[in-house]
């Protein structure tokens, strides 16, 4: 590990102007390349006191071995030249995008005195015309083949048309209509390119001036007679309409734009790519990469952009890019997109109307994207096995933790304060063993505590079921209760972790041994920096960044977290609903919905008289002397008030809904939790923790 300061350049030697710069580490390798408005300002922020800098800078500062830059004129030669030297040089900490598979383009090889069209994959090759990308390539051959009706241009092989050309004999396609068969002279050189041209202004966009002049024509030859060259002009126009319904219209006034969308978590980032033309979607695709830098989410950006277009020119790249968050220095950006076009490019986020609406559409791809990666990477065995490995050895365990079980506190600035315990075996979820707790032991915010609180209630539950059963192994049923459930803590994990760091872990670890249990290890996993705490360390764990045991470790805390802020979302639901019913003992939902019912609100119900209560189906004397026995030492609630008029609403317009089925609500759990499914996402992370 180098010291920073051994190769940090004198004061004064670095210009204060813009320029691109490079790290090196012992070996010369290039490690990191950035660019900057001003290299004095930007490097002096590497060469500062290392606590105070980002982890993952911190790791490259302590690489690197060496540090120099080269001035430009303009923050677009820097840009230029940065991605230039990403492409050369591939450093190590910078952001790559790496591509999960090759998208196929539909190309027209306008280069070639016969222009071919063809599926094309890899590098682009000057003087083709390229369109899309495509998900798949049998959606790029479903479109060939309805406009080779219309367009009827080569699509065959150097080697098929020199044949053809020898023989005097067209392939198939010549035969049906579907080629115009240069090869055997059917039409000239400038005729078949006049096709090519056409039919790329198709797929440009330029639809509607196409279809209106093939429906003139087809007009024309009905008033002259000519019904089977109209018949063929029709049956043209609806295989050009049924391609062009393949691709519905999501922006109006033909408008050509890219639209960029990032999902991101503390460790990766997937981006989703969706470009529109003529306003049309006209292809898809997306990327994932791993975090190696402290970025922003305009950072990404603008690495995308470089992804994007480093290599296009012309219309490739469209006269509008909607993104998600601006870069830090937008002008640059803007004037090297418009280099590569050749005019004007609009780069900004869409605020409203229908732009704004399919960005959603492109975020919540993202989001999928990045899902669907992170869960090919838990479903993938030899993963798992190198996660609980990595996770051992970094831990100093025995063995691998085959079940962990993670635990987090959420409240609402101390109101409701509950706890989640999740379950990985494995490291696949066990959702049947979920539990959830509410904190009993006092009021108030203190998660510390309430982590003891938790973690002492759950391992006297271990305890009592093993001293009540004996060892697992001894009797056929020592792990069920005696009808038959399975017990609610019927195994021992071999880690517990907990959402938080040093004090978090602290509480955790003297809960057991208070408890006197000696043979379960003790992790937490701290959110701002991902570093994993153990017991009686002042220092942290630091997995690398590409370790599967932290992202096993990620996944889990993220769980615990999102079960419980749901669990407590819940609860703080059913006290805004609460009801002076809800203390009378026996009385469940269906009599309680009976009675406001019958009486149409609870200020009604309240000034009945024992008689009138008795009078509701399934109510009996002493239920109904409980009832107005709660009534009355209720105190009555605060009137309603609207706050759009001000005035002051009677009790009988929320009747019908004070009682009404709640799809959020969910059972009360005890003191030692009930197992429930797992709810929705955490929506709102501003004062809920």
């Amino acid at each position: 590990m180098a010291d920073p300061s051994s190769y940090r350049p004198k004061p004064g030697q670095i210009p204060d102007s813009p320029g691109v710069y490079k790290f090196r580490d012992e070996h010369r390798r290039v490690i990191y390349v950035g660019k900057a408005k001003s290299l004095r300002q930007r490097l002096a922020s590497y060469f500062q006191d290392l606590s105070g800098l980002h982890p993952r800078t911190r790791t490259m500062v302590t690489t690197a071995a060496s540090v120099e830059w080269t001035v430009v004129s303009t923050e677009v030669e820097a840009l230029q030249l940065e991605y230039s030297w990403i492409k050369e040089f591939d450093p190590r900490f910078n952001v790559k995008y790496r591509d999960d598979k090759s998208y196929p383009y539909l190309a027209v090889t306008m280069n070639e005195e016969f222009p071919r069209v063809q599926v094309m994959r890899g590098q682009k090759k000057k003087g083709v015309r390229y369109f899309g990308p495509y998900g798949h390539a049998w959606a790029i051959r479903d479109t060939v083949d309805l406009l080779l009706r219309v367009f009827p241009v080569r699509t065959c092989s150097a080697g098929v048309f020199k044949n053809a050309a020898r023989t005097g004999r067209p392939c198939l396609l010549g035969y049906i209509g579907k080629c115009s068969a240069p090869c055997v002279e059917r039409v000239s050189p400038e005729e078949h390119r006049e096709l090519a041209e056409e039919f790329c202004d198709f797929m440009a966009g330029r639809t509607g001036t196409y279809i209106r002049r093939l429906e003139r024509r087809m007009t024309d030859a009905a008033e002259e007679m000519e019904y089977e060259r109209a018949a063929r002009l029709r049956d043209d126009i609806e295989a050009l309409k049924k391609a062009m319904e393949k691709s519905a219209v999501v922006l109006a006034d033909a408008t050509d734009a890219d639209l960029i969308a990032l999902a991101e978590d503390e460790l990766e980032a997937a981006v989703q790519i969706f470009h529109v033309r003529g306003g049309r979607v006209r292809g898809q695709r997306g990327w994932v990469t791993d975090k190696v830098e402290a970025v922003t989410t305009g950072d990404l950006v603008e690495h995308a952009l470089q992804q994007l277009y480093g290599e296009e020119t012309g219309d490739s790249v469209p006269k509008e890019v909607l993104v998600p968050a601006l870069p830090e220095l937008v002008e640059p950006v803007q004037e090297w997109l418009a280099e590569r076009r050749g005019s004007n490019v609009s780069l900004r986020i869409p605020q409203r109307g229908d732009k704004k609406a399919l960005m959603e559409t492109v975020q919540r791809n993202a989001l999928q994207a990045l899902g669907l990666h992170k869960t090919k990477r838990a479903s993938d065995l030899t993963t798992r096995s190198r996660a609980l490995e990595e996770i051992a050895e970094a831990l100093d365990l025995d063995s691998a933790p085959l079940r962990i079980e993670c635990y987090d506190i959420s409240h609402l600035q101390g109101d409701d304060v509950v706890a989640s315990m999740v379950v990985f075996e494995d490291g696949l979820q066990r959702k049947g063993e979920y539990r959830r707790f509410q904190i009993k032991g006092f009021e108030g915010q203190d998660d510390v505590r309430s982590m003891h609180e938790v973690i002492t209630r759950r391992f006297k539950r271990y305890l009592a079921d093993k001293e009540k059963t004996g060892e697992w192994a001894d009797g056929e049923n020592g792990l069920t209760e005696e009808d038959g459930r399975p017990k609610r803590f019927a195994y021992p994990p071999q880690l517990v972790v907990v959402d938080g760091g040093q004090p978090q872990v602290a509480a955790a670890q003297r809960a057991l041994d208070e408890l006197g249990i000696d043979d379960i290890a003790v992790c937490g996993l701290a959110k701002r920096l991902e570093e994993v705490w153990v017991p009686g360390e002042d220092d942290p764990v630091v997995l690398p960044r590409t370790s599967e045991g932290l992202y096993l470790l990620q996944r889990v805390r993220d769980e615990a977290h999102r079960f419980a802020i749901t669990y407590q979302r819940a609860k703080r639901a059913r006290r805004f609903r609460a009801s002076p019913l809800d203390d009378v003992p026996g009385l469940g939902e269906t009599r309680k919905q009976a009675l406001i019912k019958h009486f149409g609100s609870v200020k009604k119900l309240r000034s009945a008289t024992i008689d009138q209560i008795c009078e509701v189906p399934g109510i009996g004397r002493k239920t109904a002397e409980s009832i107005a026995v709660a009534l009355a030492q209720a105190a009555p609630a605060a009137p309603a008030v609207n706050t759009a008029t001000g005035e002051i609403m009677e009790d009988e317009e929320f009747a019908t809904e004070e009682y009404a089925t709640d799809a959020e609500s969910e059972t009360t759990a005890g003191s030692a939790g009930e197992p429930v499914s797992a709810g929705s996402s955490d929506e709102r992370r501003g004062q809920e923790r």
